[in-house]
């Protein structure tokens, strides 16, 4: 079997389900794929974000500097970037079982070899782990590029357009879970073991959800001797359902509100990135936390973006009858002044939780809001993928920029007194905030010009 024929999207089966045994055979395998490829995900990130628990610990040992992590960090960002927008294109036509599984396999690997690396890594010179960690954490983010997409995809897959939202909000609690599972599970390990059994525990979780991929998603209805979801659902073909993939993703190349969404989404991932990736660092420099309480304050957050994404589309659907604009307007005021708190107040160990979390909460519910509902109100189901990678090239070359920008500014504005180094966080608590507005501000002017253009 060819690389082509192993990733195509499935073939439909010859043997059919019985008419009497649809329903409860399609319900079956759309939960188990559903919560398949949500868990999965969630494990994506553990896979992705080990490297932020260890910052502390590489510099405390000397093994990187603030600016050679941003560097590192970025180069996952940036192949992400590409990657993401390349994959959302394939996977439209691939199998998505097998593509998200095949991601995230190798993504383990990635952080199995970063932690073996790492323990033979004092007896190598400094340029050589350093490049040697940029290369790898690069090619950790093309692998991480490829489980987005399909989960998505999955959803328009499975899932009337009547129920997607909702399931989308669920299944965009993913980030936040393994964010939640990183900075509480991998700190532990961290503090115990050391900063290399954290890129170890991280690829042990990464092959648990490739073999949770395996067992429990499935590619397509038709894949399973189901009707296609259209069927099933009741749902009118649209003049766009009917047209091929490779047209529609043509349109969406040139259709102006999915780049409005993608700018916006730059700008909201340049401050969810920030605190996730900074925030611990912050928290032990600037406010004296150590490890372990700084750990948890951001895991915090984790927990307070689930809440978020769930609510963005109850929020919108049933509080705001389907508006988007006010959910996005209020989420994004509270989201923009928990982060000054967080940033310039100051406070306890319980004060930052709630600074923490009301901005995490703010931003799931902005970020669902508009890279997720907005951008599938005005595409059609079969460039879902294309979409996404539009949006994802744009978010995550900014939050590798912020990636590079903050390690230097953070490294720039550090100096020394009586030997300690003692850190001005200000410059780049004023850059995430600007991000902040902008993120808001510019989807929410321009919503009535976008939705007038759908597809």
């Amino acid at each position: 079997m060819g690389l082509y024929s192993f990733y195509r999207i499935s073939k439909p089966s010859k043997e059919k389900i019985a008419p009497e045994d649809i329903d409860s055979t399609y319900r079956l395998l759309r939960n188990r794929t559903f919560w398949g490829a949500t868990v999965a995900y969630s494990l994506y990130y553990v896979c992705r974000m080990s490297i932020n628990v260890v910052k502390q610990p590489l510099i405390d040992d000397g093994v990187l500097t603030a600016g050679q992590l941003g560097l590192i960090g970025s180069s996952l960002l940036f192949v992400y970037a590409v990657g993401k927008f390349m994959n959302g294109f394939i996977a439209d036509y691939c199998n998505v079982r097998r593509f998200m599984a095949t991601g995230l396999f190798i993504s383990a690997l990635v952080n199995l070899l970063m932690g073996v690396f790492g323990m033979i890594g004092n007896m190598l010179p400094t340029m050589l782990v350093f490049v040697s960690f940029v290369i790898l954490w690069g090619i950790n983010g093309w692998m991480q590029s490829m489980g987005s997409a399909p989960g998505v995809i999955s959803l328009s897959r499975w899932f009337s357009r009547s129920r997607r939202g909702s399931y989308y909000s669920l299944f965009s609690t993913s980030p936040y879970i393994g964010e939640f599972i990183s900075y509480n599970v991998l700190a532990v390990v961290v503090g115990w073991l050391g900063w290399q059994a954290g890129f170890i525990t991280a690829a042990i979780t990464g092959l648990l959800g490739a073999l949770l991929i395996l067992v429990f998603v499935s590619d397509t209805p038709e894949s399973k001797g189901l009707p296609s979801i259209q069927e099933i659902s009741g749902e009118t073909l649209t003049k766009e359902d009917k047209m091929p993939t490779k047209d529609l993703q043509k349109m969406i190349l040139k259709h102006p509100g999915i780049w409005i969404i993608a700018l916006s989404s730059a700008f909201i991932y340049i401050t969810k990135y920030a605190i996730a990736g900074w925030g611990v660092l912050f928290l032990q420099k600037a406010r004296g936390f150590d490890l372990g309480d700084a750990s948890q304050v951001i895991a915090f957050s984790a927990i307070s973006g689930v809440l978020g994404t769930v609510l963005a589309g109850w929020l919108s659907d049933r509080i705001f009858k389907g508006d988007r604009v006010k959910p996005a307007v209020l989420s994004g005021i509270i989201g923009t002044s928990s982060l000054i708190l967080f940033l310039f107040v100051g406070g306890g160990f319980v004060l930052n939780i709630f600074y923490v979390s009301l901005f995490s909460l703010s931003t799931g519910v902005l970020y669902c809001i508009v890279a997720g509902l907005m951008a599938v109100d005005i595409v059609p189901r079969k460039a879902t993928g294309a979409a996404l990678g539009v949006v994802g090239i744009s978010s995550y070359v900014a939050a590798g920029l912020q990636d590079i920008t903050s390690g230097y500014l953070i490294q720039s504005f550090t100096g020394q007194v009586g030997g300690i180094d003692v850190y001005d966080f200000g410059p780049v608590s004023w850059f995430w905030v600007i991000a902040s507005v902008v993120s808001f501000v510019l989807p929410v002017l321009n919503w009535k010009k976008m939705s007038a253009s759908r597809l």
